[in-house]
């Protein structure tokens, strides 16, 4: 008898917890087990302002799949497009582009999410992320470019508007990557004689009405006073509403002169949900309390795609929010949901009580309410990087972030451009590729001209 073939879309924080467990608990006679992602590392995405502003460098945030010889996961690369759940096929595009199929008796959706974006003009022609390692890295080279530039020029009105930069997104992203780079910037100055440091200006852009309301007015309030102390201009109740080559327009009617616009204002679920025609809530796939999708035969999903019943809350309504500690409890509570079906025992709802956020704001500051305990300042940052150290699921990637983390507080930063992506404009379709994906149509044409060449 052929075993089970179980599939994994994605290499997120839930992703490879669930695969890492699946590999504990069942033996090589019990299942077969892949996992489909077009990197072969598991990204630790809340240090990704790190990256960005040269704290660490990228390998020492991409933990890689193939480190450990005991593991046994077939490793796909590639990214799942669409899913077929009627002939339980994923329909795949390797990383040379081609699409083929991936057979499965059960799968798991743990595929993350991308950058949630609005019909804002010149958005999508010039905005960037930092969604993923490639994103960080492009960025951080693209504002010392800035600095690079600004110092060369011989005009006044350029260099002003190549050193001025706008972040738009209150929330840990975009509040940990203003406070990160405006630091970068503030440190390589220093190095740029020809410049004048009060020309470089940080807009954080929010249309909330408080800063990263999840921790709290007292927090909040914290966070904003820091930010505001580093001289980085907080607009709150405000958004973008128009970006062009020179100018960012705001919905309250400045206009400012610059060549930077990050964008973090949200995410949104991996497009590959809409493939399935399944029942979504905020655009999260509806699934049960054991996160088995309702109506479709083997299907599981969790992580940023899936609007995971939060028990915890006691609230009926209540989803767990997109979070790397959620994310990564999940993996290992659907991994033994898995094995309880393979072995015919029953399942069990996931729940979990959230044990607190934690905010780096670089330097010696921070934002961190651990177990329900308001912190900031030094004491926050401290508590902020001890979580994301323990987190680290390698003791490799512990020895390398700790390693950086200790270099850069001696020795600073060089202020290097590796001339990463230096031929493209570096926007959020360059590095998401979220145009590849099919239509529920689509998918089914495809499949479906498969089984036609094979009968």
């Amino acid at each position: 008898m052929a075993r089970p073939r179980i599939l994994v879309v994605g290499a997120g924080f839930a992703g490879v917890g669930c695969v890492r467990r699946l590999e504990r608990r069942l033996t090589g006679r019990e299942a077969a087990i892949s996992l489909l992602s077009p990197f072969s590392y598991q990204l630790y995405l809340p240090l990704l302002p790190q990256v960005a502003s040269g704290v660490l460098t990228p390998q020492s945030v991409a933990l890689s799949l193939r480190r450990s010889e005991r593991h046994r996961t077939r490793i796909i690369p590639g990214g799942a497009v669409g899913i077929d759940t009627d002939a339980k096929v994923c329909v795949v595009r390797t990383i040379t582009g081609e699409l083929t199929t991936e057979p499965y008796d059960h799968l798991v959706l743990s595929p993350g999410s991308v950058t949630r974006t609005f019909d804002i003009p010149g958005l999508a022609e010039h905005a960037r992320g930092v969604k993923t390692l490639a994103e960080a890295a492009y960025i951080r080279d693209h504002v010392i470019a800035q600095l690079d530039l600004a110092d060369a020029s011989e005009d006044e009105a350029e260099r002003a508007a190549r050193l001025q930069f706008v972040v738009v997104g209150g929330g840990y992203a975009g509040t940990e990557t203003a406070a990160c780079l405006q630091l970068l910037t503030r440190n390589a100055v220093r190095r740029y004689p020809r410049l004048d440091p009060a020309l470089i200006k940080w807009h954080l852009v929010d249309i909330a009405p408080t800063l990263m309301p999840e921790l709290g007015p007292k927090l909040g309030g914290a966070a904003l006073d820091i930010l505001r102390r580093r001289g980085i201009e907080v607009s709150l109740g405000v958004s973008v509403a128009s970006v062009d080559d020179e100018n960012v327009t705001l919905t309250d009617g400045r206009v400012l002169p610059c060549r930077t616009l990050i964008w973090t204002a949200g995410v949104a679920a991996s497009p590959l949900i809409g493939t399935l025609g399944a029942e979504t809530m905020r655009g999260r796939l509806v699934v049960d309390a054991d996160m088995k999708v309702p109506g479709l035969d083997g299907v599981y999903a969790m992580g940023d795609a899936a609007a995971v019943p939060d028990l915890a809350k006691g609230e009926e309504s209540a989803i767990c929010p997109p979070t790397a500690q959620h994310a990564m409890r999940q993996g290992k509570a659907l991994a033994d949901n898995l094995v309880a079906v393979l072995r015919g025992e029953p399942t069990r709802p996931y729940h979990h009580k959230d044990l607190g956020l934690v905010v780096d704001l670089g330097g010696l500051d921070g934002v961190s309410k651990p177990l329900g305990i308001e912190l900031h300042g030094m004491p926050a940052q401290a508590v902020a990087r001890g979580y994301h150290w323990a987190a680290l699921r390698t003791n490799v990637a512990k020895a390398r972030v700790m390693t950086n983390w200790l270099l850069n507080a001696v020795a600073g930063d060089d202020f290097v451009r590796t001339g990463f992506l230096a031929s493209k404009s570096g926007t959020l379709k360059d590095f998401e590729y979220t145009d590849v994906y099919l239509t529920p149509d689509q998918v089914r044409a495809h499949t479906a001209s498969l089984r036609a060449g094979k009968s």
